[in-house]
């Protein structure tokens, strides 16, 4: 079910990842929340840059985090222990067929989808292990949703090797326009989607560093040795596509990106 995690498991992906945590929080976890008791997967925690999110936001939910990674599960606790140290989270090294038989009142899914071979599939998968009434939240970028000025062939082809081989990987990074048609499709009710837009320049300088420079031109970077080893572009190539594209985080650049967030029901 799963594929290749093509940004890697670094240190950089890792700060990256806290970043984008950090400076999203409000925008991607805004409205929602569960209540005290309720029974919480959290399925792919990663490094735990969401799960605080969770735990913050939600005290006193029983929280069941899973991943397929040991090591982003040893850095999720650490970051909890750090973060949230009086929250208790049921760490699962797991994928979600390994849940088979257990129930929970909301499921939570943050830029897991984008990864997958058979998203529906998995949608099928966590459906099933929802009590009646009970909601699953996904939140999924679109890298098809960057724009930025000033404009550049040159920027806009090294996103596109990072759109290309997450393809090629067996992904999706424009899957964040499906979420709508996908959860219908999975067989969930009530499905509500909405965007949540990013839109960086100098007057917020928080957005220009946390998500311009430290999200965005560092998830696309990620991919440059495999970009580069594919044949997508040259060395000289790549470094000038990168150039274009930190310009958007300097004075008189902006920068946009979409994300967007779903909710159904059982």
């Amino acid at each position: 079910m799963g594929t290749d995690y093509v940004h890697g498991y670094t240190p950089a992906e890792t700060r990256r990842l806290s970043d984008q945590a950090g400076t999203l929080a409000d925008l991607l976890h805004g409205g929602t929340t569960y209540p005290p008791g309720s029974r919480v997967l959290e399925a792919g925690c990663g490094v735990g840059a969401q799960t605080v999110q969770l735990v913050t936001r939600s005290p006193g939910i029983d929280l069941v985090s899973i991943d397929i990674s040991e090591a982003s599960l040893a850095q999720a606790k650490a970051r909890v222990a750090e973060h949230a140290p009086d929250a208790t989270v049921d760490w699962r090294h797991a994928d979600l067929h390994d849940l088979a038989g257990e129930k929970f009142d909301h499921v939570f899914v943050c830029f897991v989808l984008e990864h997958l071979a058979d998203p529906v599939a998995a949608l099928v998968g966590l459906r099933g292990l929802l009590n009646p009434g009970g909601t699953i939240t996904v939140i999924e970028g679109d890298h098809g949703s960057a724009f930025f000025h000033p404009r550049s062939g040159q920027a806009q082809a090294v996103i596109d090797c990072l759109v290309d081989l997450q393809a090629s990987a067996g992904g999706d990074s424009l899957i964040g326009r499906r979420l709508q048609p996908l959860l219908e499709q999975a067989g969930y009710a009530d499905v509500q989607v909405g965007p949540r837009t990013v839109y960086a320049d100098r007057t917020l300088p928080h957005l220009v560093d946390g998500f311009t420079r430290k999200t965005f031109v560092a998830m696309v970077e990620s991919v440059r040795d495999r970009a580069i080893a594919a044949g997508l572009r040259t060395e000289t190539e790549w470094a000038a596509g990168i150039r274009d594209l930190e310009k958007s985080a300097e004075p008189g650049g902006t920068f946009h990106y979409t994300f967007f967030k779903g909710v159904g029901t059982t």
